[in-house]
């Protein structure tokens, strides 16, 4: 079995024209619901062996709030690619990039993250796939499990949505 976390980016800052969007930082949201949801990966066994991170600021500052806690090493590939990526291009990467790892994320960009997340995820828990459908905020993270022996295999359709876990949704 294979896992792949699609976490898109904590809530990113507008308040700078001057910045390129690649360079936009967290907001002080971002900095809030990060640390809860890195403490939810931890406690739900959802620690990735491999993360694909686009190198945009907001994206790095995201994964660096959700390193946070783990207590072993994790591979972190900073990939351009990901950058504003369409879903494809971002699933060609876990195919191709993820060899024998068993758990994988890509902390990246929507509208790419919540359009393969749709694609991918065929089956799962009604009323968390009905919420993803919905709406994929900042911050959140799709955890989908793919009953495959290689990554190669992972396709449209043939994920099992697990969770679909929103920062409002461990706030109270």
């Amino acid at each position: 079995m294979k896992t792949l976390l699609l976490f898109r980016h904590a809530k990113s800052a507008w308040d700078d024209p001057t910045l390129a969007d690649f360079d936009r930082p967290l907001a002080d949201r971002g900095h809030n619901t990060a640390p809860p949801m890195a403490t939810w990966l931890i406690e739900n066994d959802c620690v990735p062996d491999l993360v694909f991170c686009s190198p945009a600021r907001r994206a790095v500052e995201t994964w660096e709030h959700l390193l946070t806690g783990i207590d072993r090493a994790v591979e972190v590939r900073m990939l351009h690619d990901l950058y504003q990526a369409e879903p494809q291009p971002i699933l060609d990467i876990v195919r191709s990039g993820a060899g024998k790892a068993r758990t994988v994320m890509v902390v990246g960009h929507n509208p790419g993250l919540e359009e393969l997340a749709r694609a991918l995820a065929g089956d799962g828990r009604k009323k968390q796939l009905k919420r993803m459908h919905r709406k994929f905020p900042t911050a959140a993270v799709a955890v989908i499990d793919f009953e495959v022996g290689e990554w190669a295999e992972v396709g449209s359709g043939n994920g099992v949505l697990r969770d679909f876990v929103r920062p409002k949704d461990l706030a109270g």
